[in-house]
Protein backbone atom coordinates (compact mmCIF):
# COMPACT_ATOMS: atom_id res chain seq x y z
CA UNK A 1 0.00 0.00 0.00
CA UNK A 2 1.37 3.42 -0.93
CA UNK A 3 1.47 6.12 1.79
CA UNK A 4 -1.49 8.44 1.56
CA UNK A 5 -1.27 12.23 1.45
CA UNK A 6 -4.25 14.12 2.84
CA UNK A 7 -4.98 17.85 3.11
CA UNK A 8 -7.09 18.39 6.22
CA UNK A 9 -9.91 20.92 6.14
CA UNK A 10 -8.83 24.40 7.20
CA UNK A 11 -10.81 24.34 10.43
CA UNK A 12 -7.67 24.63 12.57
CA UNK A 13 -6.97 23.12 15.97
CA UNK A 14 -7.43 19.50 16.93
CA UNK A 15 -10.51 18.92 14.78
CA UNK A 16 -8.54 19.14 11.53
CA UNK A 17 -5.93 16.75 12.90
CA UNK A 18 -8.61 14.28 13.96
CA UNK A 19 -10.43 14.52 10.64
CA UNK A 20 -7.28 13.99 8.57
CA UNK A 21 -6.06 11.15 10.79
CA UNK A 22 -9.40 9.42 10.46
CA UNK A 23 -9.44 9.82 6.69
CA UNK A 24 -5.90 8.64 6.42
CA UNK A 25 -6.13 5.35 8.25
CA UNK A 26 -9.69 4.21 7.71
CA UNK A 27 -11.32 2.63 4.71
CA UNK A 28 -14.94 1.56 4.93
CA UNK A 29 -14.75 1.86 8.70
CA UNK A 30 -11.68 -0.36 9.09
CA UNK A 31 -8.11 0.60 10.02
CA UNK A 32 -5.29 -0.23 7.67
CA UNK A 33 -3.25 -2.92 9.43
CA UNK A 34 0.27 -1.91 8.37
CA UNK A 35 2.76 0.92 7.81
CA UNK A 36 3.49 4.02 9.83
CA UNK A 37 1.86 7.36 10.34
CA UNK A 38 3.83 10.56 9.81
CA UNK A 39 2.40 13.96 10.62
CA UNK A 40 3.66 17.43 9.75
CA UNK A 41 0.79 19.72 10.69
CA UNK A 42 2.74 21.14 13.60
CA UNK A 43 5.42 22.28 11.17
CA UNK A 44 3.03 24.61 9.39
CA UNK A 45 2.34 22.59 6.26
CA UNK A 46 -1.21 21.68 7.28
CA UNK A 47 -0.85 18.16 5.94
CA UNK A 48 -0.60 14.67 7.28
CA UNK A 49 1.36 11.92 5.65
CA UNK A 50 0.93 8.49 6.58
CA UNK A 51 -0.71 5.39 7.53
CA UNK A 52 -0.16 3.26 10.99
CA UNK A 53 -2.98 1.87 12.92
CA UNK A 54 -1.47 2.36 16.35
CA UNK A 55 -0.21 5.91 15.97
CA UNK A 56 -3.23 7.15 14.07
CA UNK A 57 -5.70 5.65 16.53
CA UNK A 58 -3.74 7.24 19.34
CA UNK A 59 -3.90 10.59 17.56
CA UNK A 60 -7.65 10.32 17.17
CA UNK A 61 -8.02 9.39 20.83
CA UNK A 62 -5.79 12.27 21.96
CA UNK A 63 -7.69 14.64 19.72
CA UNK A 64 -10.97 13.57 21.32
CA UNK A 65 -9.49 14.06 24.78
CA UNK A 66 -8.35 17.56 23.88
CA UNK A 67 -11.84 18.41 22.63
CA UNK A 68 -13.22 17.46 26.03
CA UNK A 69 -11.05 20.16 27.59
CA UNK A 70 -8.10 18.13 28.81
CA UNK A 71 -5.66 20.70 27.43
CA UNK A 72 -2.90 20.37 24.85
CA UNK A 73 -1.13 17.06 24.48
CA UNK A 74 2.63 17.45 24.16
CA UNK A 75 2.82 14.22 22.17
CA UNK A 76 0.92 15.96 19.37
CA UNK A 77 3.63 18.60 19.03
CA UNK A 78 6.75 17.89 16.96
CA UNK A 79 9.84 17.85 19.16
CA UNK A 80 11.83 21.04 19.55
CA UNK A 81 15.20 20.84 17.92
CA UNK A 82 18.11 20.31 20.22
CA UNK A 83 21.45 22.10 20.04
CA UNK A 84 23.88 19.91 18.10
CA UNK A 85 27.00 21.33 19.72
CA UNK A 86 27.84 22.20 23.33
CA UNK A 87 27.43 25.74 24.67
CA UNK A 88 28.52 27.11 28.00
CA UNK A 89 25.29 28.89 28.98
CA UNK A 90 23.40 25.60 29.04
CA UNK A 91 26.05 24.22 31.42
CA UNK A 92 26.11 27.20 33.76
CA UNK A 93 24.44 27.04 37.17
CA UNK A 94 21.03 28.69 36.97
CA UNK A 95 22.02 31.73 39.02
CA UNK A 96 24.92 32.50 36.67
CA UNK A 97 22.94 32.03 33.45
CA UNK A 98 20.04 34.12 34.76
CA UNK A 99 22.42 36.83 35.93
CA UNK A 100 24.30 36.95 32.63
CA UNK A 101 21.08 37.29 30.64
CA UNK A 102 19.45 39.75 33.03
CA UNK A 103 20.48 42.82 31.02
CA UNK A 104 20.36 41.19 27.56
CA UNK A 105 18.33 42.72 24.75
CA UNK A 106 15.73 40.97 22.59
CA UNK A 107 16.45 40.55 18.89
CA UNK A 108 14.07 39.15 16.27
CA UNK A 109 15.39 37.36 13.20
CA UNK A 110 13.21 36.43 10.23
CA UNK A 111 13.50 33.19 8.33
CA UNK A 112 16.23 33.61 5.72
CA UNK A 113 17.67 36.69 7.43
CA UNK A 114 21.38 36.76 8.24
CA UNK A 115 22.28 37.41 11.88
CA UNK A 116 25.96 37.95 11.16
CA UNK A 117 28.52 36.98 8.52
CA UNK A 118 31.95 35.39 8.91
CA UNK A 119 34.63 38.08 9.02
CA UNK A 120 32.43 40.76 10.56
CA UNK A 121 33.56 42.51 13.74
CA UNK A 122 32.15 40.68 16.75
CA UNK A 123 30.45 42.55 19.55
CA UNK A 124 28.80 39.84 21.65
CA UNK A 125 26.90 36.58 21.78
CA UNK A 126 23.30 35.48 21.21
CA UNK A 127 21.13 32.93 22.97
CA UNK A 128 18.41 31.45 20.76
CA UNK A 129 15.04 31.50 22.56
CA UNK A 130 12.77 30.47 19.68
CA UNK A 131 13.26 29.23 16.12
CA UNK A 132 16.09 27.59 14.17
CA UNK A 133 19.37 28.89 12.80
CA UNK A 134 22.16 27.41 10.74
CA UNK A 135 25.85 28.06 11.33
CA UNK A 136 27.87 27.92 8.11
CA UNK A 137 31.04 28.93 6.34
CA UNK A 138 31.32 29.78 2.67
CA UNK A 139 33.94 29.72 -0.05
CA UNK A 140 34.63 32.38 -2.65
CA UNK A 141 33.19 29.95 -5.22
CA UNK A 142 29.81 30.18 -3.49
CA UNK A 143 29.99 26.72 -1.93
CA UNK A 144 28.63 26.42 1.60
CA UNK A 145 29.46 24.10 4.49
CA UNK A 146 26.84 23.86 7.23
CA UNK A 147 28.56 23.40 10.57
CA UNK A 148 25.43 23.09 12.72
CA UNK A 149 21.68 23.58 12.81
CA UNK A 150 20.69 24.91 16.21
CA UNK A 151 17.44 25.27 18.11
CA UNK A 152 16.21 26.92 21.33
CA UNK A 153 18.81 27.08 24.07
CA UNK A 154 21.76 27.25 21.69
CA UNK A 155 24.42 29.96 21.86
CA UNK A 156 26.04 31.57 18.81
CA UNK A 157 28.85 34.08 18.69
CA UNK A 158 30.39 33.07 22.01
CA UNK A 159 33.91 32.81 20.58
CA UNK A 160 33.78 36.56 20.10
CA UNK A 161 33.82 37.20 23.83
CA UNK A 162 36.94 35.06 24.25
CA UNK A 163 39.37 36.05 21.51
CA UNK A 164 38.05 39.47 20.37
CA UNK A 165 38.48 38.37 16.76
CA UNK A 166 35.99 38.69 13.85
CA UNK A 167 33.14 36.22 13.45
CA UNK A 168 34.40 32.77 12.49
CA UNK A 169 31.17 31.66 10.79
CA UNK A 170 27.87 33.01 9.47
CA UNK A 171 24.50 32.50 11.16
CA UNK A 172 21.20 32.56 9.24
CA UNK A 173 17.61 32.06 10.40
CA UNK A 174 15.90 28.90 9.14
CA UNK A 175 12.66 29.89 10.87
CA UNK A 176 11.51 33.10 12.53
CA UNK A 177 13.62 33.50 15.66
CA UNK A 178 13.82 35.35 18.93
CA UNK A 179 17.26 35.78 20.48
CA UNK A 180 18.79 37.43 23.54
CA UNK A 181 21.92 39.50 22.88
CA UNK A 182 24.73 39.91 25.43
CA UNK A 183 27.40 42.44 24.43
CA UNK A 184 31.06 41.85 25.09
CA UNK A 185 31.15 44.73 27.59
CA UNK A 186 28.18 43.24 29.48
CA UNK A 187 29.91 39.87 29.61
CA UNK A 188 33.21 41.38 30.78
CA UNK A 189 31.49 43.22 33.63
CA UNK A 190 29.65 40.09 34.69
CA UNK A 191 32.81 37.96 34.49
CA UNK A 192 34.68 40.38 36.75
CA UNK A 193 32.07 39.79 39.42
CA UNK A 194 31.80 36.03 38.72
CA UNK A 195 35.22 34.79 37.53
CA UNK A 196 34.09 31.17 37.97
CA UNK A 197 32.35 31.54 34.61
CA UNK A 198 35.69 31.04 32.87
CA UNK A 199 35.88 27.49 34.21
CA UNK A 200 32.75 26.69 32.22
CA UNK A 201 34.21 28.36 29.14
CA UNK A 202 37.25 26.09 29.32
CA UNK A 203 34.97 23.02 29.48
CA UNK A 204 32.98 24.10 26.47
CA UNK A 205 36.08 24.85 24.42
CA UNK A 206 37.46 21.41 25.26
CA UNK A 207 34.17 19.81 24.18
CA UNK A 208 34.22 21.70 20.87
CA UNK A 209 37.81 20.65 20.27
CA UNK A 210 36.74 17.03 20.68
CA UNK A 211 33.90 17.64 18.21
CA UNK A 212 36.38 19.13 15.74
CA UNK A 213 38.58 16.05 16.10
CA UNK A 214 35.61 13.85 15.18
CA UNK A 215 34.73 16.03 12.18
CA UNK A 216 38.30 15.91 10.91
CA UNK A 217 38.43 12.15 11.38
CA UNK A 218 35.15 11.70 9.51
CA UNK A 219 36.35 13.87 6.64
CA UNK A 220 39.65 12.04 6.43
CA UNK A 221 38.65 8.40 6.88
CA UNK A 222 34.94 7.99 6.06
CA UNK A 223 33.90 7.22 2.49
CA UNK A 224 31.24 9.36 0.84
CA UNK A 225 28.42 7.13 2.10
CA UNK A 226 29.74 7.42 5.62
CA UNK A 227 29.79 11.22 5.48
CA UNK A 228 26.22 11.36 4.18
CA UNK A 229 25.15 8.87 6.85
CA UNK A 230 26.76 11.01 9.56
CA UNK A 231 24.95 14.10 8.23
CA UNK A 232 21.58 12.30 8.41
CA UNK A 233 22.35 11.06 11.91
CA UNK A 234 23.25 14.57 13.05
CA UNK A 235 19.95 15.82 11.64
CA UNK A 236 18.05 13.01 13.34
CA UNK A 237 19.65 13.93 16.67
CA UNK A 238 18.54 17.52 16.26
CA UNK A 239 15.06 16.96 14.77
CA UNK A 240 14.36 13.24 14.99
CA UNK A 241 11.12 11.66 16.14
CA UNK A 242 10.77 7.90 16.45
CA UNK A 243 7.75 6.69 14.49
CA UNK A 244 7.92 3.01 15.34
CA UNK A 245 9.81 0.01 14.08
CA UNK A 246 13.19 1.64 14.63
CA UNK A 247 12.42 4.41 12.15
CA UNK A 248 13.26 8.07 12.76
CA UNK A 249 11.47 10.94 11.03
CA UNK A 250 13.48 14.17 10.62
CA UNK A 251 11.04 16.98 11.47
CA UNK A 252 12.66 19.57 9.25
CA UNK A 253 12.49 20.09 5.51
CA UNK A 254 15.95 19.22 4.21
CA UNK A 255 17.14 19.45 0.61
CA UNK A 256 19.89 17.40 -0.98
CA UNK A 257 21.96 20.58 -1.09
CA UNK A 258 21.53 20.93 2.68
CA UNK A 259 22.69 17.35 3.25
CA UNK A 260 25.65 17.96 0.93
CA UNK A 261 26.57 21.15 2.82
CA UNK A 262 26.48 19.31 6.15
CA UNK A 263 28.38 16.27 4.86
CA UNK A 264 30.94 18.29 2.92
CA UNK A 265 30.43 16.37 -0.34
CA UNK A 266 29.08 17.27 -3.78
CA UNK A 267 25.30 17.37 -4.17
CA UNK A 268 25.51 14.92 -7.08
CA UNK A 269 27.09 12.33 -4.79
CA UNK A 270 24.40 12.91 -2.17
CA UNK A 271 21.71 12.42 -4.82
CA UNK A 272 23.22 9.12 -5.94
CA UNK A 273 23.70 7.80 -2.40
CA UNK A 274 20.20 8.75 -1.27
CA UNK A 275 18.68 7.14 -4.37
CA UNK A 276 20.53 3.90 -3.60
CA UNK A 277 19.29 3.97 0.01
CA UNK A 278 15.75 4.72 -1.08
CA UNK A 279 15.84 1.78 -3.49
CA UNK A 280 17.03 -0.38 -0.58
CA UNK A 281 14.31 1.13 1.68
CA UNK A 282 16.96 2.37 4.09
CA UNK A 283 15.77 5.98 3.72
CA UNK A 284 12.47 7.42 2.49
CA UNK A 285 11.37 10.94 1.64
CA UNK A 286 7.89 12.43 1.48
CA UNK A 287 6.87 16.07 1.15
CA UNK A 288 10.44 17.19 1.80
CA UNK A 289 10.89 15.18 5.01
CA UNK A 290 13.43 12.38 5.29
CA UNK A 291 12.82 9.27 7.36
CA UNK A 292 15.55 6.86 8.41
CA UNK A 293 13.78 3.58 7.76
CA UNK A 294 16.79 1.60 8.96
CA UNK A 295 18.68 3.77 11.42
CA UNK A 296 20.89 0.85 12.43
CA UNK A 297 22.25 0.47 8.91
CA UNK A 298 22.80 4.23 8.63
CA UNK A 299 24.71 4.14 11.94
CA UNK A 300 26.92 1.33 10.66
CA UNK A 301 27.73 3.34 7.53
CA UNK A 302 28.87 6.26 9.75
CA UNK A 303 31.25 4.19 11.88
CA UNK A 304 34.92 5.11 11.65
Amino acid sequence: MQPAYVDPPHTGGRDSWRYAASLLVTQKGKYFPHATFWYTSGLGEGTLIGPSAEVAKAMVARSSTARRGAGPDPAMTPPASRPTRPNFLSDLPEDLSVGLLANSTLRKLNSGEVLFVAGEPADGLYRLEEGLVKVSIGATTGAERILAILGPGAIVGDLAIIDNLPRSASVTGLRDCKLRFVSRSQFDRFAEEHPEIYRHLVKILAARLRDTDMILAAGSFLPLKGRVARALLDLSKAFGKEVGGGRILIHQRISQSDVAAIAGVARENVSRILKDWMDQKVVSRLAGYYCLENATKISREAEL
